[in-house]
């Protein structure tokens, strides 16, 4: 079964070759320059660009800051949604401004994120954080409400204080929830990071794009997208298998 998995996707790997290629080769007729958006350009200047470490360092402070918001998010969303997830009321006083404040783009704080932080990386954190925080909450709060009754009146029957409640039945529980939750953060931030690397970095995947564009360096500029896919792909199925391995373990 896995194997026909692997197949199929396989196969739909090679179709988005051929569509990227037919794709370069129709913008090539009108524009020549398009030739360097091909596949062939493209992942041959990857290859250069991973084996001669100039990819390496943008590669890795992106990651950092990833991590970090993702850090933050966590360190804000789990309480948060315990506390949504406890309290009936503070989810009903709380979930009018939370919605409002999830329905705006991290990306439209830009403006007042740099006059408050300035340029650099603490802007990139906080417009991370914020758009991971909220899947947080929502699947934190989520699973907290949906705790089996039984596990928890068993804790008191056997008069288990406030933390061990709260550090050895509620918090396994709902641990598969808040790795939903992580999942979905990491997908969000991953297409949030690219642009707000452009904020006066100078290290970063964004930035490398930006530059790659002010020196018409167009197959290194599509050899940069193609890494960012990668890159995602491969921080979502590692959240996946860790959900896998939480849920199975």
């Amino acid at each position: 079964m896995k194997s026909n998995n692997y197949l199929l996707g396989g196969l739909g790997l090679l179709a988005l070759l051929a569509v990227w290629q037919a794709g370069a080769v129709l913008l090539a007729q009108n524009m020549p320059l398009a030739n360097l958006l091909a596949p062939v350009p493209a992942l041959g200047n990857l290859g250069v660009l991973l084996s001669d470490g100039q990819l390496w360092p943008h590669i890795w402070a992106s990651l950092q800051r990833v991590f970090v918001g993702l850090f933050f998010a966590l360190l804000i969303g789990v309480p948060v949604g315990f506390a949504l997830g406890l309290s009936p009321k503070t989810e009903q006083a709380a979930s009018p401004a939370f919605q409002f404040l999830r329905m705006i783009s991290p990306l439209s704080w830009m403006p007042v994120v740099v006059m408050l932080f300035g340029i650099g990386d603490a802007p990139i954190y906080f417009l991370l954080a914020f758009a991971a925080v909220w899947p947080i909450i929502l699947n934190t709060a989520s699973g907290v409400k949906n705790i089996n009754k039984q596990w928890l009146e068993l804790g008191r029957s056997l008069s288990a204080t406030k933390g061990e409640m709260l550090f050895k039945i509620m918090l396994p529980a709902v641990t598969g929830d808040i790795l939903n939750g992580l999942r979905l953060a990491i997908g969000i931030v991953w297409v949030v990071l690219v642009p707000c690397e452009m904020l006066g970095v100078n290290e970063g995947l964004g930035y490398f794009i930006l530059d790659t564009r002010d020196r018409l360096a167009y197959s290194e500029l599509m050899a940069a997208i193609v890494l960012i896919g990668l890159i995602g792909w491969a921080l979502d199925s590692g959240s996946r298998k860790l959900g896998n391995w939480w849920k199975h373990g």
